[in-house]
């Protein structure tokens, strides 16, 4: 192995220099926000919110890593920062600039051996795709089958340890202003699904999990995963050809509402039926083929669910549509809220009647709309405001692990909705997918498929 290579293998590794260097990028940028909101709330420190944001996403642009995964995240929870960050934040998606050919030869030498490239008919140099936590090489096979390469970046370890704790110390210096919310739940559900997106080869598992969860949806594709040229740093898959889905933002009305309809199915198919969901709906994680068709790509960041839990969502559903009061409560304490008042229950049921409210009317409409926000913002903030004040009461609520994914992806699927203006009839869709819904024969369904994929089931 060359000094070179032995460097490369040497960056991957947990250490205190990385830690260090790590720590210092962060504190000027996420920690750097929370001190300046602390000082408008405790000193009346104006600051310049948005030359402020736009510093801090360029700042965070540059940072390969879960800091920029978790800027993403934030930027779809309405009240988790000012608006003005959160729209800066909503332009960190796939736009972190890639390593360069070096660093990809060492790697790939590293997982697939000093022959590695005779293992494929092409490879190319310049990364066709760059995201948080790796980039994606095109390749091709010798039998001429089109491949995507994606690698990880180096010291991502490092990079985890780091934000994470960094994260710790923006959640409670925004804890000391603002008891509504209590943010060690929400914290421990980033750690451990950011964790996970480290492990390559869970992401294999979930992708063939995905493959056949989605086995009979003619309008869904996945990629294939390639085993003999996949490791725990690099998946190969099969290329998945696609447009990006804002091309389709000025196309007819039935074209946008047929991809609004196929990505519905994609997302809430493996929830309804397997308690399983893609966690990370963000627009670069699908593509459109010319028929219309969906690729759902990027398979790091999927949560499975009790089905118990599953069968809350539907019962929330319907204690809303028939104002029943008992099963609201039911639901919520089904998905872990502990000890609410009356009054709290009453709160999260306007957040419940926001997110539920298109599949509530039968009829085609509009997701709603977001005016160049975070969607669901406006209501988010009513809703903050109603739990803050009760918090001073009764301290704040704790928020349920399995709850912060299933928000984000039901508030990042509105917004990619809201961008396609589709006018649908969410109450038929979502009637259809639950009509049949039998807790026990999810249990069976998803113990099944993820027993399948060496995937642990959810207690």
């Amino acid at each position: 192995m060359s000094n070179a290579d032995n460097t490369s293998d040497l960056s991957d590794r947990t250490s205190l220099s990385g830690r260090l260097m790590r720590y210092g990028k962060v504190s000027g940028t996420m920690a750097g926000l929370a001190a300046k909101l602390a000082g408008e709330k405790y000193f009346g420190i104006q600051i310049e919110r948005q030359d402020h944001a736009e510093a801090l996403v360029k700042a965070l642009g540059n940072l390969k890593g879960p800091l920029m995964k978790v800027g993403q995240i934030l930027a779809t929870i309405p009240e988790a920062l000012p608006a003005e960050y959160a729209q800066e934040l909503q332009q960190l998606q796939s736009d972190a600039p890639s390593m360069g050919w070096p660093f990809v030869r060492r790697r790939m030498k590293t997982e697939l051996g000093p022959d590695w490239q005779s293992k494929f008919k092409s490879f190319e140099k310049e990364a066709a795709a760059a995201a948080s936590l790796g980039q994606v090489h095109k390749a091709t096979s010798h039998d001429g089958t089109e491949l995507a390469c994606k690698l990880q970046y180096p010291d991502m370890q490092s990079a985890i340890d780091a934000d994470l704790k960094q994260l710790r110390i923006i959640f409670s210096i925004y804890e000391r202003y603002d008891k509504s919310i209590e943010t060690a739940h929400i914290h421990a559900e980033l750690a451990e699904r950011l964790q996970e997106e480290l492990d390559y080869k869970l992401e294999a598992r979930h992708t063939r999990l995905y493959e056949y969860m989605l086995q009979n949806e003619d309008n869904v594709h996945v990629p294939h995963i390639i085993d003999d040229l996949s490791t725990g740093r690099l998946i190969t898959s099969t290329w998945m050809q696609g447009n990006k889905i804002l091309t389709y933002k000025d196309a007819p009305a039935e074209t946008r509402n047929t991809l609004a309809l196929n990505m519905f199915r994609a997302w809430y198919v493996p929830l309804y039926y397997y308690g399983v969901i893609h966690g990370d709906p963000h627009l670069g994680n699908y593509t459109v083929r010319d028929d219309l068709s969906i690729n759902l790509l990027d398979f790091g960041c999927v949560r499975a669910f009790r089905p118990a839990f599953v069968g809350g969502v539907i019962n929330l559903y319907k204690a809303l549509m028939n104002d029943d009061m008992a099963l609201a409560v039911h639901a919520y304490e089904t998905w872990g809220f502990k000890d609410l008042s009356k009054e709290q229950i009453e709160t999260l049921n306007i957040w419940a009647n926001f997110l539920y409210g298109p599949l509530m009317e039968d009829k085609a409409r509009v997701i709603g709309t977001a005016d160049g926000a975070v969607y669901g913002r406006e209501t988010a903030e009513k809703v903050h405001a109603k739990l803050r004040e009760l918090g001073k009461q009764r301290g704040g609520i704790k928020v349920p692990r399995e709850f912060v994914f299933m928000d984000r992806a039901a508030l990042g699927l509105g917004s990619v909705f809201i961008h396609l203006n589709a006018e649908v009839n969410w109450y038929r869709l979502f009637n259809e997918l639950i009509e049949d819904f039998d807790e026990n024969a999810v249990i069976q369904k998803q113990s099944d498929a993820l027993n399948k994929f060496g995937i642990p089931v959810p207690q």
